[in-house]
């Protein structure tokens, strides 16, 4: 099986936990920033696992990330601001088959979420869902992620994996 784990992260935490979903997945998965996940990459795949963190109380836009450009000099932890959103990867993501899942980074108490606009977007493609989204908590602005956060999205990523190799639909991440 072939996966890529396509993210967008600000200050690391979306990309940790990337990273942890596609080491749960396993062998061959990657986990791949926006500018890093080609067409190539995405055709090939059997799944395709999108995040991002919340922000605004949905998936980032370009202008919240110019509001973050612009405030940059004044934050605690610079951004990475040097991949693009991982809104405009999926508004150029090829029409393609296989299966998706979709996660966020947020806050606790986050009454929106980004997870939403990633499932309808991969669905619109031709990937279709293979769990509900999954959401991950950050302690704070910058983070770091709540205790425990790495290692449910590694179990997330195995639960990924054995329901694709069996063709059986997961339960929803707890």
């Amino acid at each position: 099986m072939k996966a890529i784990v396509v993210y967008e992260s600000l200050w690391g935490n979306t990309a940790a936990v990337a990273r942890a979903i596609a080491e749960g997945i396993g062998h061959g998965a990657r986990a791949l920033a926006t500018d890093e996940a080609t067409p190539a990459d995405v055709a090939e795949a059997d799944l395709v696992v999108a995040g991002a963190p919340v922000m605004g109380f949905q998936l980032p836009t370009e202008g919240m990330r110019e509001q973050v450009r612009r405030g940059a000099s004044r934050e605690a932890r610079p951004p990475d601001l040097a991949h693009p959103t991982l809104r405009s990867w999926l508004e150029r993501l090829p029409a393609g088959r296989g299966r998706s899942a979709a996660f966020e980074t947020r806050f606790r108490w986050s009454p929106g979420g980004a997870t939403g606009a990633i499932d309808r977007r991969l669905t619109r493609a031709g990937y279709r869902p293979l769990t509900p989204p999954a959401k991950f908590i950050v302690r704070g602005k910058y983070g770091p992620l709540r205790e425990g956060e790495i290692e449910r999205a590694r179990a997330w990523g195995a639960t990924l994996a054995q329901c694709l190799a069996r063709g059986v639909e997961p339960v929803r991440p707890s």
